[in-house]
């Protein structure tokens, strides 16, 4: 299941705070090479300190087995201040609508192979869809993400391929590093979805999350609820019903008018409205 701990809650989640930096300990420095800062087992850098929100992939028993750390463009972040040699001179990418996603990373030591919902495959998927739909519920339209070519084939085998790079490939450890985009559309969304058969919500429910916050692990977390709608905001029958009388009193022919009391007689009639509060004079 998907958690997502930014600024404002991050103060409720330190233990599996703890675990993500660890993690990313074990991954980006213990198995890929990077140079990367580790302070008492846990890799924390500059940009941690810029609340950023985090994406956090949690097992049936609560542990963290997979993160990705989701970053502003419009301020500091790695593309701009550390890895700019990809851009090759040219100007960083700033953009309200631009998320930076840097150290994502999967617990291959925890998870098994495979396809099951505890693998190394599936947790990554999820990871995937989670990123996308809490980036594009939040007004996100694009990702820029510094990854490393096997996850360039990860992004790929997952039905998940970049629209397009930024700058070049360049050395970075024991690896090399380039900028990939990815756009936070629904058909990418259910490209992944369909390629690890992940069906329902994959977000935590607020009962589960609030068990973890208190320090004590669900007992389930591998229910899935239905997918969860797209948002919509509240109309209510008041507002519906004002509406509706400026559309009459605003009309400007016969015509208009009628149309405008024959959909208010069918709200009417459907019960959306009050009946008989027409407050416009009828012509």
């Amino acid at each position: 299941m998907i958690l997502i701990i930014d600024g404002l809650n991050r103060h409720r989640y330190t233990k599996l705070l703890d675990e993500m930096f660890e993690l990313r300990a074990r991954v980006f420095r213990d198995r890929l090479g990077w140079d990367v800062k580790v302070v008492d087992g846990k890799e924390i850098d500059e940009f941690d300190a810029l609340d950023p929100a985090y994406v956090l992939g949690l097992d049936d028993e609560g542990h963290v087995v997979a993160c990705v750390r989701a970053l502003q463009t419009t301020g500091p972040h790695m593309l701009a201040d550390v890895f700019a040699d990809i851009l090759d001179g040219e100007p960083p990418l700033r953009s309200a609508t631009m998320w930076e996603s840097t150290r994502f990373c999967v617990d291959t030591e925890r998870l098994s192979g495979g396809k099951s919902r505890n693998s190394v495959s599936y947790a990554t998927c999820e990871l995937m869809t989670g990123a996308l739909e809490y980036a594009k519920e939040s007004g996100i339209e694009d990702i820029v993400t510094v990854i490393d070519p096997i996850m360039n084939r990860v992004l790929k085998r997952s039905d998940c391929a970049p629209y397009d790079y930024v700058g070049s490939t360049k050395p970075m450890g024991k690896t090399s590093a380039m900028a990939a985009l990815l756009d936070c559309t629904d058909e990418r969304i259910d490209r992944i979805r369909a390629f690890a058969g992940i069906e329902g919500d994959v977000f935590m429910d607020s009962q589960a999350a609030k068990a973890l916050e208190d320090g004590v692990t669900p007992v389930v977390l591998d229910e899935r609820r239905p997918r969860k709608p797209a948002a919509r905001p509240a109309v209510s029958a008041e507002m519906l019903q004002d509406w509706c009388n400026e559309q009459l009193q605003e009309a400007a022919s016969v015509q208009d008018r009628e149309a405008a009391r024959e959909l208010m007689s069918t709200l009417e009639t459907a019960g959306m409205i009050p009946g008989n509060r027409l407050k416009a004079k009828r012509a």
